[in-house]
């Protein structure tokens, strides 16, 4: 008992100091932060002028392995990589570690669960012609596409989500995932590239706290 109530004054005071001084420190750098986000560690940010990240209110963003279950492989990294870029977070979604890359548009929905170590990515990062590869950087050569993640969605742990991609409200990506095309919206997908193996029926039910929902039923995909 007396070690279970440390640990919680040690994460009180923990919260506190993260929201003391990450918060405000992301907000200087032009971050925009809604209402009652809590940051558990340290992210990485780089927002590049001209582009944009926003985070809606009740979001918890985890950059420290005590505070999630899985644990992650880094802090959360949130950069824009161009001029115009955006990355928009939805209210109440949760995000463990992982990594959101921006050259486009990346918007994730409301109520979503993103899992530790997830990667999504608008952009090839690199020309896929290969003269000069490594030495170009023309914008104009380098792919890239929105991503949208529409509400309520859950994501697993190390799943990809690459350029072009939208995932449909209430879906469900398996972990280890790659999702190179789009998943319509109350499915199951799975796999490498990942393919959707269930459709979810159910009706939606408002949950304990703002913004939480639960879907239940499934059936095979056909």
């Amino acid at each position: 008992m007396k070690d279970q109530l440390i640990q919680r004054l040690l994460f009180r005071l923990k919260q506190t100091w993260w929201n003391l001084t990450v918060i405000p420190s992301l907000c200087s750098s032009g971050v925009e932060i809604s209402e009652k986000v809590r940051i558990q560690g340290k992210p990485i940010v780089s927002l590049v002028k001209g582009s944009r990240i926003q985070i809606g209110a009740r979001c918890v963003l985890c950059s420290d392995s005590q505070f999630t279950a899985l644990g992650i492989n880094h802090p959360i990294v949130m950069r824009t990589l161009r001029k115009g870029a955006e990355i928009v977070i939805g209210e109440d979604t949760g995000i463990s570690g992982g990594s959101i890359c921006a050259a486009n548009s990346i918007r994730i929905g409301a109520g979503c669960l993103i899992g530790a170590n997830v990667t999504l990515a608008d952009t090839d990062f690199h020309a896929i012609n290969p003269v000069n590869r490594r030495y170009n950087n023309n914008l104009n050569e380098i792919a890239m596409d929105p991503i949208v993640i529409e509400d309520n969605v859950f994501i697993g742990s190390n799943v990809f989500v690459l350029k072009g991609v939208t995932i449909g409200k209430n879906s469900v990506i398996g972990a280890g995932s790659v999702v190179t095309h789009d998943v319509p919206e109350n499915s199951v997908a799975v796999g490498n590239p990942a393919r959707v193996v269930k459709r979810i029926r159910g009706t939606l039910k408002r949950s304990v706290g703002p913004g939480e929902l639960s879907i239940s039923g499934l059936i095979p995909a056909r």
